[in-house]
């Protein structure tokens, strides 16, 4: 059990990593959730990866989840006559509704709702930021603006608006119908883009069964001040770094990361730290030494899962970018101060009091192993919020629990059939069964169960020895 690993890993699939050879190896390298990215890929492509992955699955013999990243209404300039132009600085541009193309003096911005809601003033980022344009004046057709930086701009770029409150419906028909295909594939985590307010989510949720779990993918200023609402009504959360650092300076990226794990930590959400991790591995074998304190600073923060983005979906070395993050993440997870400041405050309800236990018992019994049942995945989670040193082993019969919970700090979930528990001394009996069955700790050692029965979702632990 000292092998397992608390903090999971997040890989994205792509043209470099989607061959049921290559998933295989990274689910032995690793990989605990697959992220397909509906921004690139036909339907088909990520029909065959979901192939793969559940292949892969059966031979690992545990579960692997999937996660539906959808795209999300991104915002684009149109097209040039000669595909790219050059820009002054200080010279005028325009963003107009003709679609024709356009030249180094304008092109078309077929958004007509989104001009009227601009201001002079307003900072218009295009390209990831690298052209910054500054609305000088509006007209009902088009806006006229001064190029602050940059130097060239090209087809089809897209479009950032930092400072604006943008009424967009974070779901597009693109990703109602990418959501409806993967829904069919049998996905296990939906994560929505653009998320401005908890509206967002609960839209998204009303168009999913309930044992789907969402998360939200913080991007935009708007979502971090409606944080605390956003990670109450999302069952995850993503750090998604890339347009964030678009949408706010940069320099403020590392304080609202801290933020934001802070919070989900809190209140036992699963939060993801994303983009550009290892990025230097995208072409050289070896992460640079910020790289690797980025992912364990990530870590010692408290992240449940850190993600890979182009570095297993494009990649030269998906399978060593795994190798070596799960090298970090075990590095820290050895440092005996790792856990010390991830404890949780109590919280004054009967559930939270035995869960808040459980370090303290783990610490003073030489606890081997923690053991649960895991139905909807209560009192797993609050297990995990509480950081315990000792692996969390979830039973469940229900495929679709053991699934999501592959997301969820220090949880390794068992599939069983044979789970009987009617009472308590059921629920102990079988527990020691299946862990020694399973070979899950060694005889002699002790396993702390905990677990819920009646009225309450958790409401009793017991220590037995095998």
């Amino acid at each position: 059990m000292s092998s397992l690993r608390s903090v999971k890993i997040v890989a994205t699939l792509g043209p470099s990593s989607n061959t049921p050879d290559t998933i295989r190896q990274l689910c032995l390298t690793g990989v605990d959730v697959f992220r397909l990215n509906f921004s690139h890929g036909s339907h088909e492509d990520h029909k065959q990866s979901v192939k793969n992955i559940r292949y892969a699955e059966r031979m690992s013999g545990h579960p692997i989840a999937i996660m539906l990243d959808l795209q999300g209404p991104k915002l684009r300039i149109g097209t040039f006559e000669n595909r790219i132009v050059p820009l002054q600085i200080h010279q005028k541009f325009q963003l107009d509704l003709d679609p024709t193309p356009g030249d180094n003096t304008r092109v078309y911005f077929g958004y007509p709702d989104i001009l009227k809601s601009l201001v002079p003033g307003t900072d218009i980022l295009i390209d990831d930021g690298k052209v910054l344009l500054q609305v000088d004046e509006l007209h009902e057709d088009r806006l006229i603006a001064t190029v602050r930086s940059g130097n060239e701009i090209s087809d089809r770029k897209g479009v950032n608006l930092p400072s604006v409150c943008l009424y967009i419906d974070a779901m597009t028909p693109k990703d109602a119908e990418d959501l409806s295909f993967g829904l069919e594939l049998g996905v296990d985590w939906v994560a929505v883009s653009f998320v401005q307010s908890a509206d967002d989510i609960k839209r998204a949720r009303a168009k999913v069964p309930n044992w789907i779990k969402i998360i939200a993918k913080i991007e935009k200023p708007l979502a971090i001040k409606n944080l605390n609402a956003i990670i109450e009504a999302a069952d995850g959360i993503m750090v998604a770094r890339g347009d964030l650092g678009v949408e706010v300076p940069l320099e403020r990226v590392p304080g609202i990361q801290k933020q934001i794990l802070q919070k989900c930590h809190y209140l036992g959400k699963p939060v993801i730290v994303a983009t550009q991790m290892l990025d230097s591995m995208v072409t050289a074998p070896t992460p640079t030494r910020a790289e690797v304190s980025d992912v364990a600073n990530a870590v010692y923060d408290g992240a449940d899962a850190v993600m890979l983005s182009a570095e297993s979906a494009s990649g030269l070395h998906p399978v060593q970018s795994v190798h070596i993050m799960d090298r970090i993440i075990r590095q820290v997870e050895s440092d005996p101060t790792y856990l010390e400041k991830l404890r949780s405050p109590f919280d004054a309800n009967v559930c939270s009091a035995i869960t808040s236990a459980v370090p303290c018992i783990v610490e003073r019994s030489n606890i081997s192993v923690i053991a649960t049942l895991a139905s909807s995945g209560t009192t797993v989670l609050r297990l995990s919020r509480e950081r315990p040193n000792a692996p969390i082993i979830a039973l469940t019969n229900n495929e679709h629990t053991a699934r999501f919970l592959c997301l969820v700090w220090g949880i390794h979930a068992l599939l069983v059939n044979d789970l009987t528990c009617v009472s308590i001394e059921d629920w102990v009996k079988t527990v020691r069964r299946i862990i020694l069955r399973e070979k899950m700790a060694p005889s002699g050692s002790y396993v702390l169960i905990v677990g819920g029965h009646s009225d309450f979702s958790t409401n009793f632990m017991t220590i037995v020895d095998l």
